[in-house]
């Protein structure tokens, strides 16, 4: 590949990278969307490959920011999910690649013999491959009060608002590790009651997590039951309405806060038409990260990888990085 399409890789402790303005129109060798765990990796391999990258993604961290502690990430027995983000951001921003954050990209097309990638705000890039990296995020109930009552007793994130509710009723969406860790969330910042509220007849989540959790005098589960409606009492949350599925009998619960645990969904609308999906959204990417169209990677949760882990995301983002300079240097 000739040296000035590269650009020269300087020294690494001379080198740091920092997001900024960048201007529409440029054209790369290597666009990656996204910037949790798998595009930020991706950014480091990609700089060390001498490839001229641009990392551009609504924000920072993707559900890692969701995770108050990190206890299987190798190097560090305990991190807080935060601070395991700042330490990525920072190692990416060590190398010479442009970062474009706070955009939202919403199309990745083809244009022969590129690759086009619109954003939100109307900017466009061009690049010869693409790595999407763009996650999951919370699925929604779509129940009547649920949009109404976001960010006023609603909640998506007990690791970012369980302190909020120390000393109230709460109830817990869901019955998978995500809504029993944030039922510990929970206890531990001292909710009086937290009500479980779960579709299922039974509880997924793991046995360790249902024993860390256990605790008869605040928590009380409804397996089996589904919510009808978010209630309000003023601008905020004061119940919900939820339903026994066999007996259809509904109960409603005096609560302040409604944290929803129920799943992720794959960020993959921007490359709907352009690769192969399954019934879940995710992209579907082998084992070096390609995706049905050549020259177009994938890595990550976003992808149909089995295993939703932190390392694995990094570890599709290094090889969806290696791939795509096999890909620039043999086609």
């Amino acid at each position: 590949m000739p040296a000035e399409e590269v650009g020269v890789i300087l020294p690494q402790e001379e080198v740091e990278a920092t997001p900024g303005v960048v201007e529409s129109g440029r054209e790369y060798e290597l666009i990656i969307v996204g910037a949790g765990p798998s595009g930020l990796t991706a950014g480091v391999y990609a700089a060390r490959k001498m490839l001229k990258t641009l990392l551009i993604s609504e924000d920072v961290g993707g559900q890692i920011l969701l995770t108050a502690e990190v206890e299987n990430y190798l190097g560090f027995y305990y991190i807080e999910g935060v601070e395991l983000v700042q330490k990525f951001e920072e190692q990416v921003r060590r190398h010479p690649i442009d970062i474009d954050l706070g955009q939202k990209v919403v199309k990745v097309e083809a244009d022969p013999p590129k690759f086009r990638v619109l954003t939100e705000s109307g900017k466009f890039f061009k690049s010869d491959t693409v790595i999407i990296a763009t996650g999951k995020r919370s699925k929604q109930l779509n129940v009547p009060g649920e949009r109404e009552f976001l960010g006023r007793g609603v909640s998506y994130c007990a690791t970012c608002d369980a302190p909020l509710f120390r000393g109230k009723d709460v109830a817990v969406i869901g019955g998978g590790n995500s809504a029993f860790t944030a039922v510990n969330d929970l206890r531990n910042v001292g909710a009086t009651k937290i009500h479980v509220v779960n579709i299922l007849d039974s509880i997924q989540a793991d046995p360790i997590l249902i024993e860390k959790t256990r605790d008869p005098e605040k928590l009380e589960l409804y397996l089996g039951h589904e919510v009808v409606e978010i209630g309000g009492m003023g601008n905020r949350v004061g119940s919900i309405t939820i339903r026994d599925r066999k007996s259809r009998r509904t109960k409603i619960l005096e609560v302040q806060g409604v944290f929803i645990e129920i799943g992720l969904v794959s960020n993959s609308e921007l490359a709907r038409g352009l690769v192969r999906m399954n019934r879940w959204g995710e992209i579907v990417a082998d084992c070096y990260a390609r995706t049905s169209v050549p020259g177009v990677f994938a890595a990550g949760d976003v992808t149909t990888v089995p295993e939703k882990q932190i390392i694995v995301a990094a570890g599709d983002g290094c090889k969806a990085a290696l791939a795509a300079y096999e890909y620039l240097l043999h086609r």
